[in-house]
């Protein structure tokens, strides 16, 4: 039986005497607990330091976040593509534009289909053909535009690398292991069918044309979306790559994909003079127009739009038709008469 503890005495008319813990002697075999920690003075204490006021700094980009203290919007960014949703998490780095001096800087003009120096740049007064760009200006109608969008704006835009975000209609592929099948696709959608069946009629460089895909990409400067500079695969895509610009302009930025200058000298179909230093050609995409890039400007010439031509949102919809090997006679012409006839169905959704 433990010990029990003895009781302070109360006083007649008076109160218990409290014993303080050194006050109290353990019975033989108990352990009394050790004496709490003194309390801190706070007499002494200096007075709260009034909140420090700064200046407003630089307005931050707009992060797309629908309730306050929700967190961002999740980016599609991979490898060395960054976008500012990444960017202002710490987890990427802006990307650098070559430097101005190390570039020769051209524009396409539609109406003579040459590449013209920039003007204020030592480019400036030279010019070279450049084959392979259509450019139709207003394909559609703003009544059109807004009826796409807003079909669009109906399913869900995943997010993609550098910004974007995307809607696919087409099949599953892998291109690394040259791959494909139909998996969900299920045609492209009903309201590409109109801007389709007009593309033969207003363009004789698309006559036939049938696309298998239909891809959506959605650029907005608040993700700082853009597109890195690239070549669109040949081995299932054909000859000839369809863009529709929606909601507004922007510039596609095409590089020369065989290096520095070109195989053809001054006046050459091909490219700019050789051994000349890198080239850009600028073309200019108005809102609601239609690009077509085949031949040379499809194979050898990298295209892409740089983060600050994005100055408002902006969606795009891109049309591929199939390669030859996919085509009559083609190694995988059963294949590809398949994912045709399921594209030319319009009646498919974002897969």
């Amino acid at each position: 039986m433990r010990a029990a503890q003895r009781l302070p005495r109360v006083r007649p008319g008076g109160s218990a005497r409290t014993p303080t813990p050194g006050s109290l002697r353990a019975p033989p075999g108990l352990q009394l607990p050790a004496a709490p920690a003194p309390r801190p003075d706070y007499s002494s204490r200096q007075p709260p330091r009034p909140a420090r006021t700064t200046s407003p700094g630089p307005a931050r980009p707009w992060l797309p976040m629908e309730v306050e203290g929700a967190r961002p919007e999740a980016c599609g960014c991979k490898g060395i593509r960054s976008c500012l949703l990444c960017e202002q998490r710490g987890g990427g780095s802006a990307p650098r534009p070559l430097p101005t001096k190390t570039v020769a800087r051209f524009v396409y003009c539609p109406r003579t289909g040459l590449a013209r120096g920039a003007e204020a740049t030592e480019a400036q007064g030279r010019a070279f053909p450049f084959p392979g760009v259509i450019l139709l200006e207003d394909f559609v109608s703003a009544e059109e535009e807004a009826h796409m969008v807003r079909l669009m704006d109906q399913d869900p835009w995943k997010p993609s690398q550098s910004g974007r975000r995307k809607q696919d209609y087409g099949p599953k592929v892998n291109f690394r292991k040259r791959k494909l099948k139909v998996g969900a696709f299920g045609g492209l959608p009903a309201f590409s069918r109109a801007v389709v069946r007009r593309m033969g009629e207003a363009c004789p460089v698309l006559a036939g044309f049938a696309p298998v895909e239909q891809c959506n990409l959605d650029y907005d400067p608040a993700r700082g979306a853009a597109i890195a500079p690239h070549l669109d695969d040949a081995w299932l895509w054909g000859e000839r790559l369809v863009s529709l610009s929606l909601l507004a302009p922007t510039v596609l930025t095409l590089t020369w994909a065989g290096g520095p200058g070109g195989p053809e000298g001054p006046g050459g179909p091909e490219g700019p003079p050789p051994g000349a230093r890198p080239v850009e050609v600028a073309v200019g995409l108005p809102r609601r127009s239609l690009l077509v890039l085949h031949g040379p400007a499809r194979h050898r010439w990298h295209h892409g739009i740089q983060r600050r031509h994005v100055q408002a949102r902006r969606v795009c919809a891109t049309f591929r038709e199939l390669s030859a090997e996919f085509g009559p006679g083609g190694a995988q012409a059963s294949l590809g008469q398949a994912l045709l006839d399921t594209a030319l169905t319009f009646r498919g959704k974002p897969v």
